[in-house]
């Protein structure tokens, strides 16, 4: 008995899907890279495509097929260096396999080692840090494909309050003036001791749109989202290690806003080549110490209306 394409067939309410697909898909795989090391990684797959009222449903083994044929056939034939091109590769895989779809798209995370030694006593370690990418394509009448590909990173890192630590500097004042220091001594103490305030650890994610003929380097991502937090975290630090972090960020206190801002400027400054229209997501979640809801700021916009609006501050 020959077995009917059920997934062709028409279906019982006809409506159309945006997306339809696979998640939580993970495969190893190797990157090569110009001139340097080569990358295996183990990312996650989340891989869509969207469905026509007229049919039942996707042939769905065909999207793990696709991470699977790009993985093992097209990456020995080809040199692939970014995972936002190896996205794009399997978008135009899926719209083989989904001959329906008009549109697909991938999104692909993996944690990503990066070799660091803690600040004063230059011990050795592993940070993991996470990579992103996303390829997005869509489909027109004529049978065209245009692909969007998108690249970035997720970092973990400290913040302090910096409402808090005023508070409690206002306070040591008050408490100081009682005691009988005078003003100059007050403001000389305040100068030289580290005011203690709540923490954070905050997670950063920047996201930059690539487009044809340009490179977005995800080690400079990861630098921004690092440098725009009050200070790093490491995994291995020893006692002065440990002092060095606390004073550091007690002394670089930053709201959530301030983390995305200051990731904003540093995007626009690094990466100051780009085309006006490269598409920019900039994110900063902040999982409070003293509170049981996080903190979020984030922002979607163009490299041009990031630029227009950080000159608007500087005239």
């Amino acid at each position: 008995m020959q077995c009917n394409d059920v997934q062709a067939t028409e279906p019982d309410i006809k409506v159309s899907l945006t997306r339809v697909g696979v998640t939580n898909l993970k495969k190893l795989v190797k990157l090569k890279r110009k001139n340097k090391r080569d990358i295996v990684l183990l990312p996650t797959f989340e891989v869509f495509v969207d469905l026509p009222s007229s049919q039942k449903g996707i042939h769905m083994s065909r999207s793990p097929e696709v991470i699977e044929e790009v993985v093992e056939n097209i990456l020995l034939e080809k040199e692939i260096y970014g995972v936002e091109d190896l996205s794009v590769e399997i978008v135009m895989k899926l719209f083989e396999k989904h001959e329906y779809a008009t549109r697909a798209e991938v999104m692909l995370y993996s944690d990503y080692m990066m070799e660091e030694k803690s600040p004063v006593t230059k011990k050795d370690s592993q940070e993991i840090g996470k990579i992103i990418a996303r390829a997005y394509g869509v489909k027109d009448s004529n049978g065209k494909i245009a692909v969007k590909k998108m690249v970035g990173a997720e970092v973990v890192g400290i913040t302090a309050c910096p409402c808090a630590q005023n508070m409690l500097k206002e306070n040591a004042a008050v408490n100081l003036t009682e005691r009988g220091f005078s003003n100059e001594d007050i403001e000389k103490i305040l100068d030289s001791v580290t005011i203690a305030t709540h923490n954070q650890r905050g997670i950063g994610t920047v996201m930059i749109e690539v487009p044809n003929g340009y490179t977005v380097g995800i080690s400079k991502i990861i630098k921004i989202i690092k440098d725009s937090m009050s200070g790093e975290v490491y995994e291995l630090l020893k006692r002065s290690d440990e002092a060095f972090v606390v004073e550091a960020a007690h002394k670089n206190p930053k709201f959530v806003e301030d983390c995305a801002r200051e990731m904003i400027k540093r995007v626009v400054d690094v990466f100051d080549y780009l085309p006006e229209d490269t598409q920019v997501l900039v994110r900063q979640v902040n999982k409070e110490s003293i509170h049981r809801h996080d903190a979020f700021a984030e922002r979607n916009s163009t490299i041009r209306e990031l630029r227009d609006e950080l000159k608007t501050l500087t005239n």
